[in-house]
């Protein structure tokens, strides 16, 4: 869908005309596996700094948390923490706060790089430090190129819509993640519950030890 001139899929992850462009080149593949966009973040990317200087309270403490959930898992790059300084980091997402319904959003990777910025409403406070920590976590999952668990069939996890295609940016096979989407089955879903606990399931440790 657009909104204010941006294109968005899965309602939460924008794609810049310049991803649009590289992700026509994907293979097309199509499953009800856990799944990729075309693109990745580059193996020569080995610090991606979050900029978390517009978050305090329990927004603060969620980003923490957010960036434990991937530096725990050894991957080929490694999140840092910042308050602006660019010194060290290969690529920087800078977390911004909005207004409207609770939730976030974010895109998806260009040029090797994640995609720079993750947003996350205010209003998804009221669901506590675990929620936040879910949503944030899985924001940082669209930048560095992952696409909704149940894509193929949105009801999975928010209990009404349909399917949101593959588009251009690509819906790949991820080797090792289960054939279909479960409530709860990933912190990747489409829709958030509010007793989640904002840790990665084992499935979405695969996806990311697979990739990274």
């Amino acid at each position: 869908m657009e909104v204010d001139g941006v294109v968005y899929v899965g309602r939460d992850a924008a794609v810049s005309l310049e991803a649009s462009r590289e992700m026509l080149q994907g293979d097309g593949s199509n499953t009800k596996e856990q799944y990729r966009t075309t693109n990745l973040v580059s193996s020569s990317v080995s610090v991606i700094c979050v900029n978390g200087s517009a978050y305090t309270g329990s927004f603060s403490t969620a980003l923490d948390r957010a960036i434990a959930n991937y530096n725990n898992l050894g991957l080929s790059f490694s999140l840092k923490r910042t308050s602006g300084s660019t010194s060290g980091c290969s690529a920087t997402i800078t977390g911004n706060l909005t207004s409207g319904s609770a939730g976030g959003s974010s895109g998806f990777p260009s040029g090797g790089k994640p995609y720079n910025a993750i947003n996350i409403a205010s209003s998804t406070s009221q669901y506590g430090t675990s929620v936040l920590t879910h949503v944030i976590t899985h924001e940082i999952g669209h930048t560095i190129g992952f696409r909704h668990s149940d894509y193929y069939n949105r009801s999975i996890s928010c209990g009404s819509g349909g399917n949101e295609g593959a588009s251009d940016v690509g819906a790949i096979l991820i080797s090792g993640t289960p054939s279909t989407a479960t409530v709860g089955g990933s912190l990747m879903n489409s829709c958030f519950r509010s007793s989640e606990s904002g840790n990665f399931s084992s499935t979405d440790v695969t996806a990311l030890q697979n990739l990274y």
